[in-house]
């Protein structure tokens, strides 16, 4: 009979362990969603700030040939 407890700490163990294991990898995949997210935007507003300079690049161009 007492290996009946042990039986059932083992499966209330690896439920537990399973929870937490799809808890972790929920948390994972939802960071990794957030982090491509940033880059995307990081992208856009690096590409946004590329398209600024070169606009004031040729505004100065043109103002230096009047």
């Amino acid at each position: 009979m007492p290996y009946t407890w042990s039986l059932v700490l083992l499966v209330v163990g690896l439920v537990l362990l399973a929870w937490l294991l799809i808890r972790l990898f929920r948390e994972l995949r939802r960071f990794k969603a957030v982090q491509r997210q940033v880059f995307h935007d990081f992208g856009d507003r690096s590409g946004l700030v590329k398209a600024r300079v070169a606009g004031l690049k040729v505004a100065f161009a043109q103002r230096r040939t009047r």
